[in-house]
């Protein structure tokens, strides 16, 4: 949890800073109401549904995760549709029955044993993505919008609370390992949402997998979740 404020308040920081500098740089020229709103900033949660599990792999059934973006908006002329670019960070967490044993050069999660007892077993996936979008928003503020969104991972992490497991103890174990390695670095995939004002539901689909090829299960998220944007 540490992690996600440190992501969030270097975002948050940069966002204001960009905002904060605008008019300093134009203090020569008149801003006017139009261009302000073309920066849009986004605040989302969201569930991460994992999809081709293998046999003997259950995650939870809530797999929280959260986003925050800022986008630069295009509109289409004097239409309702327009067109948007930014940038954000999504923090995506896989709850399961695995656990990291093994060196770093190979392959780190194995099943947790029925004679091992834990209370959180988790894999955390954030990244840096680029999200464009597509977007449809009448006078009354309903808005539709569909996209695209590339991602590069900066900082995978497991986290275990559990019985040692590496002295075979039943001593409660908290461990961090960073510098997770046989992961896909970027991600990849569709996005949609549906909104009125500024509450608006999401989903989204990875169309890459977490693991490297032949390192690990194909699976990859399914993301449904809520969005604020009330800028």
């Amino acid at each position: 949890m540490n992690h996600l404020k440190h992501y969030l308040l270097f975002f948050c920081l940069s966002a204001t800073t960009f905002l904060l500098l605008t008019p300093q740089i134009t203090q020569a020229q008149v801003v006017k109401e139009a261009t302000k709103k073309r920066i849009s900033i986004g605040f989302g949660i969201f569930s991460d549904i994992w999809m081709n599990t293998p046999d003997g792999m259950k995650t939870r059934t809530i797999n929280q995760g959260v986003n925050v973006f800022a986008t630069y908006n295009v509109p289409f002329g004097k239409s309702n549709f327009g067109f948007a670019i930014g940038l954000g960070i999504s923090v995506h967490n896989l709850y399961w029955n695995y656990m990291f044993k093994g060196n770093y050069d190979t392959l780190q999660f194995v099943k947790v044993p029925d004679s091992i007892s834990y209370k959180r077993s988790k894999l955390t996936l954030p990244y840096l993505e680029l999200p464009i979008e597509f977007r449809f928003k009448t006078k009354s503020k309903f808005a539709v919008g569909i996209g695209f969104k590339v991602g590069y991972m900066i900082y995978a992490h497991t986290k275990w609370v559990g019985d040692d497991y590496l002295f075979n103890t039943s001593t409660t174990l908290k461990s961090t390992v960073m510098d997770i390695k046989n992961l896909e670095r970027f991600s990849y995939g569709p996005t949609f949402r549906i909104g009125y004002k500024w509450i608006h539901a999401t989903a989204s689909c990875s169309l890459s997998a977490i693991f490297n090829k032949d390192k690990g299960p194909d699976i990859y998220p399914v993301s449904v979740g809520l969005l604020l944007m009330p800028f």
